[in-house]
């Protein structure tokens, strides 16, 4: 009860119940596109019903809803419990709360109206922009604040991961949202050219490395311990591994751009930075699995561990891909492909939605004082759905795009195409069904949780005890 009182969990509890709010959204968006490239008819000749308008509507809902939710409820609750002090600032926090949920709505009313930018993960118009952009600068007031006046010399690596993204990201959106405006609800970039370009997956990149794994990497650095009940394999390890990461990710951006107009030594030093990635990134996720050491066994009984270990497991996959696919002859077959799309959801569901997830079931009980999550046996079922639907969507867009890729670069003896791009979209389509089947298994997992998150707020009696968090 103590600690309800010393710390401020009602910003925690928000966040945390939006995430689920915002995950099963952002989702189901997902879901409707998905179904949209199966049969082109559901967008009901509608124009905010597009594919074009919504595919951006699901990217800002997931990353930026579920996603930046979640990360604000969990360094919220890990900086406050690591440097045992109250957060900075209750009213600035609570700020940050509704100010973001302000943004939120305010991108799923004007991307479906077509108000964008263009520019992809930052398609916002200037105005809301500007109201990110104020949140955002409040939320490192509230995170730094509070490590000012801790009350532990000690600055917890997971706080330092944390601290990177929320500084990283303000820079990125801050320089790439730079625009000339024309009216409320249309502006052109600062930038022009290929400049624009490079400054685009500069930020696009980063926003990958920064808000999709360095903050996620915070969550992994105290939520993995917390549920083991061991401390972190190597704190050596951590320490190197988060400046190997913020050092070298930053100059990774130019691989979304290879074969452009992009200088091709600008493109080349994206590749090589790239490669050098993949060290940082296996460190990080060997030193989050070898926490495991002789408690291996928990993995049987403890669903939340199933959730955060398997994350490691694709963050470990996906770092290994995506070096891969940066080099040039790769890329070669890859780019523009359904193998991209397969990559970006083996990270994004595989490690930050599972990572998420295994960190919401940990946290609920302990902001809203229960004891333990309503059905154990639930978040167990929860795991193997998402886990199998994530299988499902990215083998098929794996093989999909390989396909594409291979299909697109065949010549006939004369050389003239073998396949129409027609015949491409053609074989496609089975794989775009079985896509669709793993993104509606995934979206049900969240709506167990959605269910089980409630039964537990609600007070409701555990179905089962066994194995509480």
């Amino acid at each position: 009860m103590d600690s309800q009182n010393t710390y401020n969990y009602t910003v925690v509890r928000q966040f945390t119940v939006m995430t689920v709010v915002w995950g099963i959204v952002g989702m189901t968006v997902g879901v409707l596109i998905a179904a949209q490239l199966v049969w082109p008819a559901l967008n009901f000749d509608t124009a905010w019903l597009s594919y074009g308008r919504l595919r951006p509507l699901h990217t800002n809902a997931v990353v930026f809803a579920f996603g930046g939710s979640a990360l604000f409820a969990t360094s919220y609750y890990v900086v406050q419990r690591t440097c045992q002090v109250r957060l900075f600032s209750d009213k600035l926090a609570a700020f940050t709360f509704w100010g973001w949920m302000l943004v939120i709505v305010l991108a799923a009313i004007t991307l479906p109206l077509g108000m964008t930018s263009s520019k992809e993960y930052a398609e916002l118009e200037w105005p809301i922009d500007i109201l990110l952009a104020v949140v955002w600068v409040s939320y490192a007031v509230v995170f730094f604040g509070t490590i000012m006046k801790r009350k532990v010399q000690h600055i917890y690596v997971a706080n330092w991961f944390f601290g990177a993204f929320i500084l990283t990201v303000a820079v990125l959106h801050i320089v790439n949202s730079a625009v000339i405006p024309v009216s409320l609800t249309k502006s052109y970039s600062f930038y022009p050219g290929a400049i624009d370009a490079m400054v685009q997956w500069w930020y696009g990149h980063n926003a990958v490395g920064f808000f999709l794994t360095a903050g996620f990497l915070g969550i992994m650095y105290y939520f993995i311990p917390k549920q083991v009940g061991k401390p972190i394999y190597s704190y050596r390890l951590s320490v190197v591994h988060f400046w190997a990461l913020i050092s070298t990710y930053m100059w990774a951006g130019p691989h979304h751009l290879h074969y452009t107009a992009l200088p091709d030594w600008v493109q080349s030093i994206g590749m090589v930075f790239s490669l050098v990635l993949l060290a940082p990134s296996w460190g990080g996720m060997i030193n989050g699995m070898m926490t495991l050491s002789g408690a291996w066994h928990k993995l049987r009984t403890d669903p939340i561990l199933k959730f955060l270990i398997v994350s490691l497991s694709f963050y470990g996959m996906s770092t290994f891909e995506g070096p891969m696919m940066a080099i040039k002859t790769v890329n070669a077959l890859s780019h523009y492909t359904d193998w991209t799309v397969g990559h970006v959801h083996s990270g994004a569901l595989g490690w930050v939605a599972l990572v998420t997830i295994g960190a919401i079931y940990f946290l609920v009980p302990k902001v809203f004082e229960r004891e333990g999550m309503y059905s154990i046996k639930l978040i167990d079922t929860h795991f193997w759905i998402a886990t199998i639907g994530i299988v499902l969507y990215i083998s098929s867009m794996w093989i999909a795009g390989v396909m594409q890729g291979l299909m697109w670069r065949a010549v006939n003896a004369d050389g003239t195409l073998t396949y129409s791009f027609v015949e491409s979209l053609e074989a496609t389509y089975p794989y775009y069904t079985v896509r669709l089947l793993g993104g509606l298994l995934f979206l049900t997992g969240m709506l167990i949780m959605a269910y089980n998150v409630w039964k537990t707020i609600s007070g409701a009696k555990p179905v089962t005890s066994e194995g509480s968090a």
